[in-house]
C-alpha cells in the first residue's frame, strides 16, 4: 500500500487500457466508497455517481466527449453529476451554484486517487457536451454532469507532465 504522497505522484492521465481486463468489483466498490468519503458542504454529498460499464453507453460518451475514444476502451467510466437541488435545500443559491459543484469535483478527485491506490489508472474528462452526456445516460432532470473518469488497467504509462514551480502558483502572506 502506498502512502498518500506516492499515490499522488503516480497519478497520470491514462488513455490506453489493457483490453479484456475488467475492473474487479471489489476494487470498484472501494473506489466508490472513497469518493463518498470525500468532504462535502453540510455532509450533504450533493452529487450522483453513474457507473458506466456497458460498452454501448461508453461509446455514446465518446461521441459526447468529442471522440475521446479511450472512454470506450476503458472498462469503466464514472460520471460525476452535481445535484444542485440537494445542496440548495440547506444553502440556497450559493449551495446550488457552488457547493454542489465543489462537492462533486472533490468526490471525483478522491475517486481518481483511489484508482491509483487500487493499482489502476484513469483520466479525468471535462471536455464534453453536457446535453449529449445527459441524453446518452438518460439522466434525471436536475443532475449536471461535471466530470467523466475513465478507469482501468493501464496499457502504458505516459511520461510525467511538467508542473509549474511552487513559486509560480503559491503566494505566501
Amino acid at each position: 500500500m502506498w502512502d498518500f504522497f506516492t499515490t499522488v505522484r503516480h497519478r497520470h492521465s491514462i488513455r490506453k487500457y489493457q483490453p479484456d481486463m475488467p475492473v474487479d468489483p471489489t476494487k470498484l466498490h472501494a473506489i466508490l466508497e472513497m469518493a463518498c468519503a470525500a468532504p462535502s458542504a453540510g455532509d450533504l454529498q450533493s452529487y450522483r455517481i453513474i457507473v458506466v460499464r456497458d460498452r454501448a453507453e461508453r461509446e455514446a460518451l465518446v461521441y459526447a466527449a468529442h471522440q475521446q475514444t479511450f472512454i470506450a476502451e476503458a472498462p469503466v467510466c464514472l460520471v460525476f453529476c452535481a445535484d444542485p437541488a440537494r445542496s440548495e435545500t440547506a444553502f440556497g443559491e450559493r449551495g446550488a451554484k457552488l457547493y454542489s459543484v465543489q462537492d462533486t469535483t472533490i468526490a471525483a478527485a478522491y475517486a481518481q486517487l483511489a484508482v491509483v491506490a487500487a493499482g489502476m489508472g484513469s483520466t479525468w474528462v471535462g471536455y464534453f457536451e453536457e446535453n449529449k452526456v445527459r441524453e446518452a445516460l438518460g439522466l434525471e432532470p436536475g443532475l449536471i454532469p461535471l466530470a467523466l473518469l475513465s478507469l482501468g488497467y493501464p496499457a502504458e504509462l505516459p511520461e510525467p507532465s511538467s508542473r509549474r514551480r511552487l513559486d509560480e502558483v503559491v503566494t505566501w502572506r
